[in-house]
């Protein structure tokens, strides 16, 4: 795809998507939230690709949210066309990323503030460089949280501490973003991508089928009781059950032999 700030590489059945405005701290600016929700949809409707990773380009930044620069330059009290249409794409694009039943990685290669905090925290999982930083700055910038981060903060690190996070705006490193439970791994900078790698290639190798109905399940953790959890999974397993990957992980088992899973 002929896009101007994000980039879009698969290999390996594994899709990486860039933010590519390194000059700017990755910040979104004019398409590129277009571009990336571009992106996400075509990535999940690939058959090929089980795992999709978004990272960003250079060593400073994963995403510092908007752009204040274009946001200046629209300073209104009015809300315009252009900002409601942005808001619209950000929902499709969280949304997309958590209805697509492929895992999302987020390999946050440095700083992650306001929406890009929040895009990093609508993925599945979370690799961190030492480099990292997360903020939720939106009340230091006189406006209110989006990319559904008041619905994933808490669900990741509780009420309290979210309401402190989103409430001061404070800036936290990598480190503290793991203690709190805001990220799965910290690795050094230098080990970034092989460290994300390494775990998609974990991934791509588990069976499609049930990985998709995990990620469901996982998704819905707060809304099910034991009963319907339980009725969740007995249907899962009926599914896979039937499906040729079943024969294949137990049969590879017994071969004592890694199993190709087809996805079917």
């Amino acid at each position: 795809m002929d896009w101007e700030f994000i980039l879009l590489v698969k290999k390996d059945k594994v899709a990486t998507i860039t933010l590519n405005r390194p000059d700017k701290y990755n910040a979104f600016a004019g398409n590129m939230r277009n571009e990336l929700l571009e992106a996400v949809e075509k990535s999940g409707s690939d058959p090929e690709i089980r795992v999709i990773v978004i990272t960003g380009s250079g060593d400073k930044a994963f995403c510092s949210g908007g752009d204040v620069n274009e946001r200046v330059a629209g300073t209104s009290k009015a809300v315009s066309p252009i900002a409601s249409s942005e808001k619209h794409t950000m929902s499709q694009i969280v949304l997309a990323i958590n209805s697509i039943e492929k895992p999302f990685i987020a390999a946050v290669n440095g700083v992650a503030a306001g929406g890009g905090c929040n895009l990093a925290l609508s993925c599945d999982i979370r690799i961190a460089s030492e480099k990292a930083r997360f903020g939720e700055v939106f009340t230091r910038r006189g406006t209110h949280p989006d990319w559904g981060g008041i619905y994933f903060l808490p669900r990741l690190v509780g009420y309290a501490k979210a309401a402190e996070l989103l409430f001061s705006g404070e800036i936290i490193d990598a480190r503290e973003a793991l203690a709190i439970g805001m990220v799965n791994k910290v690795v050094p900078h230098e080990d970034l991508m092989p460290a994300t790698y390494k775990m998609a290639e974990q991934i791509v190798k588990s069976a499609p089928i049930p990985v998709s109905f995990v990620k469901r399940g996982l998704q819905n953790f707060y809304k099910m009781d034991l009963n319907q959890a339980l009725d969740y999974e007995a249907y899962a397993l009926e599914v896979c059950r039937r499906s040729d990957d079943f024969g294949e992980g137990f049969t590879s088992f017994l071969e004592k032999r890694e199993p190709v899973f087809k996805g079917h």
